[in-house]
């Protein structure tokens, strides 16, 4: 019979014949090509084999429906055939797979699987007829485990026939090639690449033949392949850490995690991915964590950031390898910080320059923030270990001994040199950086109270002597300090902003006024208005008669202001305030000088007007000044040489002053308005004190605030909750808040439980 005449479909055996000769071709001279007509052929042959006319095909003698029989003996002799055919087919190619070994054997192997899985899919079309009817039905009808689709009956044979004899062989083959890969040779990955995906293949789900899973992958390659990893990377990092330095092992550590990466995207599932890194992880980097972060500190000493990096990313991938790095990172940075703050007190003993004090914080801040950034990805931890250190060197080091709070008041005062006047003042741009900066180092700040109270009288000074140096740069820092602590915090700031604007409107709504009057002589008059509640500035501790040159127009704003807002009082504060005196009795170059003076030094000088000498006693009747105050003006005056001392020491009743009619300066304008040491020393110690008791009603008001709430508190729990609720502004001390409970126990706010000693009631 010719190739191009289809057999009689009542034959089997020319059908089967006539269908040998086709999977022959196909499965062994697939190369030589198979014409369209052919594969025509061969499908036709199973189609008209299957589908004739079942009239004359005579029942088997088993019970069942005649329809479903015949199907039966139809279906199965082409699939019993061809189920034969394909083991006797992989027997050839497994006796054949015998000569070979390691590489060869991966050869022949690959070349074997390409070829017959190409072949399958042809013969699955060609018995697209069973697959269609007499399978499904099989399938369908009687659950059977040993019928499949064609193509899966080829995977199958293939399984069964071959990779069961030769899979030893070739899992060995493929995991030496790998570890001539590992032991830097070049190898065909295109051999393991085709080794897996037929393993991958060959995984067969047993409840559903169209759906493949992992089985065999797993089973036959994974799990040794894990296996071989894990010891050869064991051998090789034990060996290699022994002789080598820390950073040299992390190198070799890091290269090898990226290779086994790398391999799995060249030729293995991506379902290895997991476990295959994870093992590596484990070996390389869990094994050897000790001995990895041993070598930290050293790192660190030398700011070797690419190897810090490089630990970080190792340590990172077992769980808790980082803690160790954190806890030295802590330590380090805060032995950083005190040895820069300690250096600056060894360098200036006397009084610590706000400038250098903050700028060494935010130094050590800066290159460790950086490092954070850089060497370990900005990670959680670290942040939380350098916030914990900067906390520490911040609100305890050696400048703090003297006092806890002196952080804050540095930085206030720091604040200050920046937002004042000043030859040295940086552009807009550059002040919005270390304003920036600053609130850098107020973030670590504890006793964030004190930074407000020094603040306050710093931009009160600011304000009212006109030295600030932009109203932007203080309302920016001020939005600062509010995002940081809250509207509480920064109310009475922006109160005392708000009051300098409305003194403008004040002042030029009287400047007006002044238009209308000709008596009040050649005298630039100019009033602040000021809220008591919101500035922090203390009454005058003595009395002053205001001099004839200047009472007329004081007499006028006080009638003004009246009429403007009545009942309202004005209280003046004359030792805050200052003046403007042009000299007629000595000049230089024929140019008057022009002498800055506060308020009390204009009432003494004013006097010279009438005299040209005067004692103590008799300044000190026309001023009404005190003793005190009087004294530290007139040690200025005589200091810059404007008035001698005549007669006596300064202070006695008896002691004269003359006005110095010789009187020479290089300069035109003479500052005479300066505050003495003992004065700002006076007044910082005040703000101490003022500080302590505005925590004493904190503690109070947090006392009550909570025991209203709670109505019935343990003593332990209301001390802890008292210090969570105050701690934004200051970390309250244990024996004060005790000293609180007990004045407000005796004001009877609260009453302690007769029954419980350390229980505590509200009164309402």
């Amino acid at each position: 019979m010719s190739l191009g005449q289809l057999p009689p479909a009542t034959d089997f055996n020319l059908t089967w014949q006539y269908l040998e000769d086709g999977l022959d071709q196909i499965m062994n001279r697939f190369d030589e090509g198979l014409t369209s007509m052919r594969y025509s052929l061969l499908y036709s042959a199973i189609h008209n084999y299957c589908a004739r006319s079942n009239n004359n095909v005579p029942a088997p003698a088993s019970s069942g429906s005649t329809h479903r029989s015949t199907a039966n003996l139809i279906g199965a002799e082409l699939y019993g055939s061809l189920n034969k055919y394909l083991e006797s087919h992989l027997k050839n190619i497994r006796l054949e797979s015998e000569k070979y070994m390691d590489e060869d054997l991966l050869q022949y192997y690959t070349k074997q699987w390409v070829r017959y899985t190409t072949a399958a899919r042809v013969i699955n079309n060609i018995f697209m007829y069973i697959n269609r009817y007499w399978v499904k039905r099989e399938i369908d009808e009687d659950k059977k485990n040993d019928v499949y689709d064609i193509f899966t009956l080829t995977l199958v044979n293939w399984k069964r026939n071959l990779f069961n004899f030769v899979h030893h062989n070739v899992i060995a083959a493929v995991l030496k090639l790998i570890e001539r890969q590992r032991n830097g040779e070049s190898i065909e990955t295109g051999l393991i690449k085709s080794v897996v995906e037929s393993f991958v293949a060959l995984g067969l789900d047993s409840n559903d033949t169209t759906k493949s899973n992992f089985s065999v992958y797993k089973e036959y390659f994974e799990q040794p392949f894990i296996e071989a990893t894990e010891v050869y990377y064991k051998t090789e990092s034990e060996k290699f850490i022994s002789e080598n330095s820390v950073p040299d092992y992390m190198k070799k550590a890091e290269a090898r995690l990226a290779e086994e990466e790398n391999r799995v995207e060249m030729y293995l599932h991506e379902s290895t991915h997991k476990t295959l890194i994870s093992v590596c992880e484990v070996v390389l980097v869990k094994n050897h964590a000790e001995v990895i972060s041993d070598g930290f500190q050293q790192l660190l000493n030398l700011d070797k950031q690419d190897d810090l990096h490089r630990m970080y990313c190792l340590l990172a991938r077992i769980p808790e390898g980082l803690d160790p790095m954190r806890v030295n990172f802590e330590a380090h940075v805060r032995k950083a910080g005190l040895s820069s703050v300690e250096r600056i007190g060894e360098q200036e003993k006397d009084a610590v320059d706000p400038k250098t004090y903050v700028e060494a914080l935010l130094g050590v801040h800066k290159q460790y923030n950086d490092l954070v950034q850089s060497a370990f990805s900005g990670e959680a931890g670290f942040v939380a270990s350098l916030d914990k250190a900067c906390g520490e060197f911040v609100n305890r080091n050696k400048v703090c001994r003297t006092s806890a709070s002196k952080s804050p008041e540095l930085l206030a005062r720091f604040c200050d040199s920046l937002l004042k006047k000043s030859a040295k003042n940086p552009e807009e741009n550059e002040l919005e950086d270390v304003l920036n900066s600053v609130m850098t180092v107020f973030k670590y700040v504890e006793d964030k109270d004190v930074f407000q109270k020094f603040y306050s009288k710093m931009l009160a000074k600011r304000l009212v002597n006109g030295n600030s140096a932009s109203d932007d740069a203080e309302g920016s820092m001020i939005s600062k300090l509010k995002e940081a602590c809250g509207f509480e915090y920064t109310s009475k700031l922006q109160r005392m902003l708000t009051d300098m604007s409305l003194s403008k409107e004040l002042n030029d709504q009287f400047k007006e006024v002044l238009q209308h009057h000709d008596d009040t002589g050649n005298v630039d008059f100019s009033v602040l208005v000021l809220g008591t509640g919101q500035w922090p500035l203390t009454q005058p501790s003595t009395s002053y008669t205001i001099p004839d040159e200047v009472v007329k127009l004081y007499d006028r704003f006080q009638k003004f202001y009246q009429n403007k807002h009545s009942g309202r009082k004005l209280n003046w504060l004359f030792q805050l305030c200052k003046a403007e005196l042009k000299t007629n009795y000595v000049k230089n170059n024929k140019m008057s000088y022009t002498f800055q003076v506060s308020t009390y030094q204009m009432g003494i000088l004013l006097q010279y007007n009438n005299a040209t000498s005067y004692t103590f006693s008799e300044l000190q009747s026309r001023t009404e000044l005190s003793s005190e105050p009087l004294s530290g003006a007139l040690g200025i005056l005589i200091k810059a040489r404007v008035l001698t001392l005549a007669e006596g020491q300064l202070g006695d009743d008896n002691a004269r002053f003359d006005l110095n009619m010789t009187f020479k300066n290089k300069k035109l304008r003479i500052n005479l308005n300066l505050a003495m040491k003992t004065e700002q020393k006076a007044e910082t110690d005040e703000t101490h004190k003022t500080i302590e008791e505005d925590r004493k009603y904190l503690m109070q008001a947090a006392i009550v605030r909570i025991m209203k709430t709670r109505k019935v508190m343990k003593h332990v729990a209301l001390i802890e909750e008292v210090i969570t609720q105050l701690q934004s502004r200051f970390k309250p001390k244990v024996p004060d808040i005790k000293k609180c409970i007990d004045i407000l126990l005796e004001k009877e706010f609260i009453e302690r439980d007769e029954t419980q000693k350390d229980m505590y009631s509200y009164v309402a």
